[in-house]
C-alpha cells in the first residue's frame, strides 16, 4: 500500500518541523537555490492560515508522494519534501492562478472527421455517435459554453440531485466502453453524510454513489489508482468542484512525472456548480445536529437553493429550510476566493441554477463534453435552458465576492504560476496573511 494516500495522524508535528528546520538553518552554510519554495511554506501560506479548499491538487502534482492526508482531511507531509516547488504552483489558493485554467471565448475547431468514422470522447471509438458540428457560442459572462439545455432523466435515479443528468451521464460511457471509471464522492459508510472520494468502475456502482454531499473529499489525492487495479491507460471521467477541474487542468498542460498520481488519465471533467463547499464537522455536526437537532444518519439529501440550504430525510421529508447565510461560518474559508461558480475550466458544467425543480442546467463548454452529452440524449428529457439571467446573477454576485476576499491581482489572461514572494506581498495585513514561521522569516527580512 502507498503510506501517502493513508489518512495519518501525525508524521511530523509542527513543533518537530520548525524545530529541525531551524537546526538545518544554523548547521547548513550552503546557500538555498533560489526560487525553492517547501511544503511547510504552502501550510504557511494556506493550510494553517485557514484558507485550504480540500481539493489535493498538492498530493497530485507531488512528484515524491511526499503529501498525504491527514484525519482531518487536510494535506500533511508524510515525507521529506524536495523543495521542488510543485505543491506551491498548482495550489489554487496558492502559487495557481487559477482564473487562467478557464476555457478560451471560443474553443477551436476540430479536425473534420470523415461521416464513416466514430467519434468518442477518448482514444477508443464508439459507433453510432453523430459528430457534433458546433453551434453559436453563448460566451459572455458563462465563459465558452457551446450550448446550454435543461436537462434531467427520462427514468429516476433513485438519490440523484436534481435532474440526475450526472450520474446518466456516467452511467452511458461506462456501459458503452468509453471510459474505465469516474471519480466521484460517495457516503462514507462509518460517518453519515459525509463525503468520501471513490472510483466507481461499474453503472451500478455510479448509482449507489448518486447525489451531492456539500463537502470536500481531498479528491485529487485519491487519484493512486493502483488500489482499484485500474491501468495506468485507464479513461478516467472526474466530477468534482470548479478548484478540482482547475487543478486538473493545470496539471495537465504542464507534463512530467508526478509520482503515483495518474492525472493523465482523466478524459472529462464534470464540474457541478458551486459558490461554496463546508466543513463536515462544522455543517453536520455543529450547525445541524448540535444547533438545529438534526441527527446526519436521518439526513437524506442537501440542497441550495435560491440562497436557502434545504435538508430533506431519507423519506423525502423536508427537514430544514434556511438562509444560507446562517451557515457561512461552516463553509471553507478559501471558497470565498473563488471566482468560478460556473466551472469554467470543465467540459460539462451541471447544477441546479437557471433551472426549474427536478432538472439540471447543462453548460456544454468543449467538444468533448458535447460528445459525452449527445451519447446520453436518448434517456434524457432536454429543452432550452429555462434561466440563463438566473446563472449570470448568481456568477456576478460569486464574483463580486471573490474579488473583495482575493488580495492578489485577479486577472484571468495573466501568467499561470503566482511567485511565493508576490503572494506574501499581495496577502500581508490582511486577514489571510502568512502565518507561522514562514512570517517571521519574512518579517526579519524586512
Amino acid at each position: 500500500m502507498n503510506p501517502t494516500r493513508l489518512h495519518v495522524d501525525e508524521v511530523f508535528s509542527p513543533d518537530t518541523l520548525s524545530l529541525g528546520f531551524a537546526i538545518r538553518d544554523h548547521m547548513n552554510s550552503i546557500e538555498e537555490a533560489p526560487g525553492k519554495v517547501w511544503f511547510w511554506e504552502l501550510a504557511d501560506a494556506v493550510i494553517d492560515a485557514g484558507r485550504c479548499v480540500q481539493c489535493g491538487v498538492c498530493v497530485a502534482a507531488c512528484p515524491s508522494d511526499s503529501i498525504g492526508i491527514s484525519k482531518a482531511g487536510l494535506p500533511m507531509l508524510v515525507k521529506m519534501c524536495t523543495g521542488c516547488s510543485l505543491c506551491w504552483d498548482f495550489c489554487p489558493r496558492g502559487g495557481l492562478r487559477y482564473e487562467s485554467t478557464w476555457s478560451p471565448t471560443r474553443e477551436p475547431k476540430e479536425p473534420e472527421v470523415p461521416s464513416s468514422t466514430a467519434v468518442s470522447i477518448g482514444r477508443k471509438a464508439r459507433p453510432g455517435v453523430e459528430e457534433y458540428q458546433g453551434d453559436e457560442n453563448l460566451g459572455g459572462s458563462l465563459g465558452l459554453v457551446q450550448r446550454a439545455y435543461a436537462a434531467r432523466v427520462q427514468t429516476k435515479i433513485s438519490g440523484s440531485q436534481d435532474g440526475g443528468v450526472v450520474s446518466q451521464i456516467l452511467v452511458t460511457l461506462l456501459e458503452s466502453g468509453e471510459i474505465d471509471g469516474a471519480l466521484l464522492a460517495r457516503q462514507s459508510p462509518t460517518e453519515p453524510f459525509k463525503a468520501e472520494p471513490f472510483l466507481a468502475r461499474t453503472p451500478q456502482e455510479v448509482l449507489e454513489s448518486a447525489g451531492s454531499y456539500y463537502n470536500q473529499t481531498m479528491a485529487l489525492g485519491h487519484l493512486d489508482l493502483a488500489k482499484y487495479q485500474v491501468s495506468t491507460k485507464s479513461r478516467i471521467a472526474m466530477v468534482g468542484t470548479p478548484c478540482e477541474i482547475q487543478g486538473i487542468r493545470a496539471l495537465q498542460s504542464r507534463p512530467w512525472s508526478r509520482g503515483r498520481s495518474l492525472i493523465d488519465t482523466i478524459e472529462l471533467t464534470i464540474a457541478l456548480l458551486c459558490t461554496k463547499s463546508f466543513d463536515y464537522e462544522r455543517l453536520i455536526l455543529g450547525e445541524l445536529r448540535d444547533s438545529r437537532g438534526i441527527e446526519p444518519d436521518q439526513i437524506g439529501k442537501i440542497d441550495v437553493i435560491h440562497g436557502k440550504l434545504f435538508v430533506d430525510s431519507k423519506s423525502g421529508d423536508n427537514l430544514l429550510e434556511e438562509s444560507i447565510k446562517n451557515f457561512h461560518g461552516a463553509a471553507l474559508k478559501g471558497c470565498d476566493e473563488c471566482a468560478d461558480f460556473l466551472g469554467r475550466a470543465a467540459d460539462i458544467s451541471v447544477g441546479s441554477v437557471g433551472s426549474v425543480a427536478g432538472w439540471s442546467s447543462v453548460l456544454v463548454r468543449t467538444h468533448k463534453g458535447m460528445r459525452a452529452f449527445q451519447s446520453t440524449w436518448p434517456r434524457l428529457q432536454i429543452r432550452d435552458l429555462d434561466n440563463k439571467q438566473a446563472l449570470e446573477k448568481l456568477d456576478a454576485l460569486d464574483m463580486k465576492i471573490a474579488l473583495a476576499a482575493l488580495e492578489r491581482e485577479f486577472d484571468p489572461n495573466g501568467p499561470m504560476f503566482i511567485d511565493f514572494d508576490d503572494h506574501v506581498v499581495s496577502y500581508e495585513g490582511s486577514s489571510r496573511q502568512v502565518v507561522g514561521s514562514t512570517r517571521r522569516k519574512i518579517q526579519e527580512a524586512i
